[in-house]
């Protein structure tokens, strides 16, 4: 090959690894190839995955007609053997070929050569060149040419595939996490039957489907995060992304950066561009988790994004357009907060009109057991246990705790006694300390070796009366005891076996 010919397959290999994907890449080509040999014209086909199909790639000096007709002709014609021999062909004269002779009619060539593209015997499609009468190149040093270009259009086929498959399994990943989500966030999902959770319920499923402001309140430990979640994953933002920033999880001087981004050279330490929260939840949800937490700077630039649906990046007077929804949290009493001055007015009656009051869990005791039960079958299989139950003097003690870090302090309390139950069923010892305090548990503060024994026969007794719903004679049997003698340790321990009966 000449030098002017290597240079030019240099610099087609070259246009090849910086094209923004295939077409583009592959029309470069054909640029290049009508230029360097001289030729008429010249295409890329490739060949669909399924091996039935043609894809015209890409095509230089055919009119916008022909380009047509190529490409709804071409995997009829003579031409496409090629695919299953993977030799080069040549076609003397385009004007007899009763399926491509358009291409004689339209450009005045005369001659084709086509090459295969071909990887680890895998035939991607092929490259031709067609060429005037009179111009006809000779065969075997256009065939060597092509090849050379057809071995580089190969690589790239192959890397836009593989980019095609990952993208394809990305997709289908993140479209199966999504429906997890939702599944995990669906509103059957929520847990508590009691009057108070059912207003709950009935609020969040009337705001999801909207796209109100939506503000969380109630105690830490309540299940904010979760209703919030619930919220955006039955709404029609379900698809797009959920963020989440916890307002005093950051220094005042970084809440800005971190929610609105900045710009680079905005302040000593920027040096590029950041993208905040609210522009990584742009189509989505974003939630705000105790808000008070927000500077007073904040709030006003918060304020101004939810009047305006706009805002500017810290450093930046250029403003940004944005579609979000925006759910809040607090724990505290922001009418309070309004009053002591610490808490915008303006930002608040922004938040405000749609409140969802998440109640305290010693105010719902009616779903504690609901929620043990759910928390053991989340735990269990996660610490490799097999736990079937929860004993009723745990029961007892579970719904006698007053709870002050509500739902999570349970979740907690369940956790530790799957961690530490050594059998089938969770019992009062395997509770955290904290359940088992005087005034819960009626022991005494200096825990004695009779009362300790006491207190696990008097659950073991329990338990066995509500295996055998509250038959003493089968539980007498279970225990490998009499009758008599565990109707004297129930009359002993002020046990009602009356309770245990269905």
């Amino acid at each position: 090959m000449s030098t002017n010919v290597i240079g030019a397959i240099s610099g087609i290999a070259l246009k090849l690894a910086e094209a923004d994907g295939l077409r583009d890449g592959t029309a470069a080509v054909a640029a290049e190839l009508v230029e360097m040999l001289p030729a008429r014209f010249a295409f890329v086909i490739g060949v669909q995955e399924d091996g039935d199909l043609a894809d015209v790639l890409a095509a230089s000096g055919l009119g916008v007609a022909d380009f047509r007709r190529l490409e709804s002709r071409i995997a009829k014609s003579g031409l496409w053997k090629i695919v299953q021999l993977k030799k080069p062909m040549a076609i003397d004269d385009l004007g007899r070929d009763t399926v491509l002779n358009f291409l004689a009619f339209g450009t005045g060539a005369r001659m084709l050569i086509a090459v295969p593209v071909i990887l680890r015997d895998t035939c991607f499609g092929f490259l031709a060149a067609g060429f005037s009468p009179g111009g006809e190149p000779n065969e075997n040093r256009t065939i060597g040419i092509l090849s050379a270009v057809a071995a580089m259009t190969a690589q790239a086929v192959r890397a836009e595939r593989a980019l095609s498959r990952e993208s394809q399994k990305l997709e289908e990943e993140n479209t199966h996490l999504r429906q997890e989500l939702k599944e995990k966030y669906d509103f059957r999902r929520l847990v508590g039957n009691s009057s108070t959770m059912r207003q709950v319920y009935d609020q969040v499923t009337q705001v999801a489907r909207s796209n109100a402001t939506v503000l969380l309140r109630g105690e830490s430990g309540t299940g904010k995060e979760l209703i919030a979640n619930t919220i955006h994953y039955n709404s029609l933002r379900s698809k797009r992304p959920f963020v989440k920033l916890n307002c005093g999880a950051f220094a005042p001087e970084l809440v800005d950066s971190e929610l609105f981004g900045h710009e680079r050279g905005a302040f000593d330490g920027a040096t590029s561009l950041k993208k905040g929260r609210i522009e990584a939840a742009d189509g989505g949800t974003l939630f705000l988790d105790e808000i008070p937490g927000l500077p007073h700077t904040t709030q006003s630039r918060l304020l101004r994004l939810i009047e305006n649906r706009a805002f500017e990046r810290i450093g930046g007077n250029e403003a940004i357009n944005i579609n979000v929804r925006l759910i809040a949290s607090t724990a505290v009493d922001l009418e309070s907060a309004v009053a002591d001055g610490s808490f915008d007015p303006e930002l608040f009656h922004r938040l405000s009109p749609f409140s969802v009051f998440l109640p305290p869990l010693r105010d719902r005791k009616s779903d504690i057991l609901l929620l043990a039960e759910h928390f053991l079958e989340k735990f269990e299989p996660l610490h490799k246990k097999d736990i079937r139950r929860i004993s009723t003097p745990a029961i007892d003690m579970l719904t006698a705790y007053h709870y002050p870090g509500n739902v999570r302090e349970l979740e907690n309390a369940i956790e530790s006694a799957v961690m530490v139950c050594d059998a089938s069923v969770i019992h009062g010892h395997h509770l955290p300390p904290t359940l088992q305090t005087a005034e819960v548990s009626g022991t005494e503060s200096i825990m004695t070796l009779t009362s300790a024994v006491e207190a696990f026969e008097r659950d073991l007794i329990q338990d066995a009366l509500k295996s055998t719903r509250g038959n003493i004679a089968q539980a007498a049997r279970m225990l490998d005891s009499t009758e008599r003698i565990l109707g004297y340790k129930i009359g002993k321990y002020r046990i009602d076996p009356r309770r245990f009966k269905r």
